[in-house]
């Protein structure tokens, strides 16, 4: 693959510009759709590691499926003589496709886990409502400090790919992209190997969850096999709402502390049982009010010890959402996570969006301990909570750094986290500190306080005061 980059230069978004280029010959396309991704991505790791998943993923027809779709679309070389009219001798890669199947969702994504793309990856897309192509945008390149902890089970899947983050397009039936290697004042170093254009399309058709759950719900998660013995999203919440609730409604302080007591009981001390410091409950969209397709995880959940501290992010797909949009934003990061990058699971514990709507991540129990693989190197004994957006240059709404407290001052309640205070937590590994360093953390932390990345953004993360002391207030502390 390799041979590839060193002989040839990709097709970059001016050159399909300046030529009515079609899609080349070579070039492969791949679908997912709906449970059989799961089974495609077990066969083809089983196979080849993360090639073979690659590969396994099935042609599922030109159809859009309510379930979602992920197409994969390979970069592709241009003739040298177009590359050196239109590009020089600067060694980028690209496609443009002027007509595919919708997608909402954009990223780019390659076949060695370790190897970074240290460069720029920009997209233009075209509107189905519109038929308009936007300006040129940029695709966060640094992702990698996202993901599972070094020596995991989840990392050494053998499913995993490296990635961009994700970019939230809208609704769209046309792209260019074009990734340039090294940056300003910088030499152009290789791109990595196997990169392919993800387009994602979330599926499904987005209302406003209730809280109510029916026996009809119940019988049609039992016929569309959501409800499984071995393991499932909506019995891991069975203890907060009913089989089937698009939502687990809130509860006021005393309801709170009572089921503070019925989940926690046996593990808390006197002076917890005397004073017990959790703020209420909120309300929290279940996988099932987002409309996860439980058949692209994997089967079962993955437990940590407890949850001594939170760390906040952003999902750098961009501010172009409504919030009635926001399932289907999180529905694309979902199959992104999981179709693209090979995880087991979204990577957060949590979602957060510009109104305040709080929304379970990975499965296994809102109230419970989940190994997620959000802060690389920081997931033992932690959750990690990402608000929707990009906050580089945006700030975020009040209403999101709102709900970030209302969530840390109740889960980090359960296992009597201090949010205003200070906690210790081990390295599994990264590039701020070497693994098994037990490092002093704020129980509240932004991702860039556990690895060096802009993450959650400077605007978001200059919020995590207000966002501590309003925990601590819901607590009770002050």
């Amino acid at each position: 693959m390799r041979g590839f980059l060193a002989s040839s230069i990709g097709v970059t978004c001016a050159a399909a510009l300046a030529l009515p280029l079609t899609a080349p010959a070579a070039a492969t396309t791949t679908t997912t759709t709906g449970a059989a991704t799961a089974a495609a991505r077990t066969a083809g790791a089983a196979a080849a590691g993360p090639a073979g998943a690659a590969a396994s993923r099935s042609l599922a027809g030109s159809t859009r499926s309510l379930a979602g779709s992920t197409q994969s679309l390979a970069l592709e070389p241009v003739a040298p003589a177009s590359r050196d009219r239109v590009l020089g001798a600067v060694p980028e890669e690209g496609l443009y496709r002027g007509k595919v199947h919708r997608f909402s969702m954009v990223g780019v994504a390659w076949a060695d886990p370790r190897r970074a793309l240290d460069g720029r990856v920009q997209v233009r897309t075209r509107s189905v409502g519109t038929g308009a192509w936007t300006g040129w945008q940029d695709i966060e390149t640094h992702n990698a400090d996202h993901g599972a902890d070094p020596g995991t089970a989840e990392a050494a899947s053998g499913r995993r790919r490296g990635g961009t983050a994700p970019l939230w397009t809208g609704d769209s039936d046309g792209v260019q992209v074009r990734v340039r290697p090294g940056g300003s004042g910088r030499p152009a170093a290789p791109l990595p190997a196997g990169l392919r254009l993800e387009l994602v399309d979330p599926g499904g058709e987005d209302a406003p969850p209730d809280d109510s759950a029916t026996q009809e719900d119940a019988e049609e998660d039992t016929r569309i096999g959501v409800v499984d013995a071995e393991a499932t999203a909506a019995e891991a919440d069975a203890d907060l709402a009913p089989l089937g609730a698009k939502a687990i409604p809130a509860l006021d302080r005393t309801e709170t502390e009572r089921e503070l007591y019925d989940l926690r009981g046996d593990e808390l001390t006197e002076q917890q049982r005397a004073k017990p410091y959790i703020g209420p409950r909120p309300r929290i969209v279940t996988r099932r009010g987002w409309g996860a397709d439980e058949g692209l995880r994997e089967k079962g959940f993955v437990y940590t010890h407890q949850v001594k501290a939170a760390f906040v992010h952003h999902t750098v797909t961009g501010n172009k959402y409504t919030c009635a949009q926001a399932p289907s934003v999180i529905r694309g990061i979902y199959r992104y996570h999981v179709v693209s990058m090979g995880w087991r699971d979204i990577g957060y514990n949590f979602l957060v969006d510009k109104c305040g709507t709080i929304y379970e991540g990975r499965a296994g129990g809102v109230a419970e301990p989940v190994l997620g693989a959000h802060t690389l190197g920081f997931n033992t004994d932690s959750m990690g909570i990402a608000v929707i957006g990009t906050f580089t240059k945006s700030k975020p709404s009040t209403a999101a750094v709102e709900a970030v407290a209302k969530l840390t001052a109740w889960k980090l309640g359960l296992y009597g986290g201090n949010p205003s205070g200070k906690t210790y937590l081990k390295s599994g590994g990264g590039n701020l500190y070497r693994k098994g360093k037990n490092v002093r953390l704020n129980v509240i932390s932004g991702h860039r306080d556990g690895f060096a990345t802009e993450c959650p953004g400077r605007l978001l993360y200059g919020k995590l005061g207000t966002a501590r002391s309003t925990a601590a207030h819901y607590q009770g502390r002050r």
